[in-house]
């Protein structure tokens, strides 16, 4: 199945300090990889109009429910999520990681996610600018983040 992140209104690539976020130029955010925190994919500039990533995952059946099991998708405790990370770019091409921005499973309504594991695909719909015009960051909840299955026909190519 398929995890695709579709997102909106990004913030732009520079900030001056602020109370809860430092100055930083040439930011982009991207998808972190599962167990290795400097390792991102599908980087966006931040000043993008948009920015959408279609993760791999695999739907596992578990004790408790079904899991969901992939490159890029996080299970710690509290359970399974991604991390959207904030990174800025240097002239060299090098990243450092600012903030993330973490999408859980559990905040996925339950017959929403059952759906998309039986059609095929989950997605998440966001906008990245908070009300004072920073980056996304922290746990992003409904209504926040929108949630929505796609079922195979939907996915076919017309």
């Amino acid at each position: 199945m398929e995890i695709r992140i579709e997102a909106s209104d990004l913030p732009g690539r520079a900030f001056a300090p602020g109370p809860d976020f430092p100055a930083a130029d040439n930011v982009h955010i991207g998808v972190q990889r599962r167990d290795r925190p400097g390792e991102w994919t599908g980087l966006h500039p931040g000043d993008a109009a948009s920015a959408s990533w279609t993760l791999e995952a695999v739907a596992v059946p578990t004790a408790p429910g079904t899991e969901l099991e992939g490159p890029y998708l996080q299970n710690r405790l509290g359970g399974q999520f991604v991390f959207l990370s904030w990174v800025t770019v240097d002239a060299a091409g090098v990243t450092d990681m600012l903030r993330r921005a973490k999408l859980m499973f559990a905040d996925v309504p339950q017959e929403t996610f059952d759906e998309a594991v039986r059609g095929g695909r989950l997605t998440a719909r966001l906008r990245l600018t908070t009300a004072e015009g920073r980056p996304l960051c922290g746990r992003v909840r409904p209504p926040l983040v929108t949630w929505s299955a796609e079922t195979a026909e939907t996915l076919r190519p017309r």
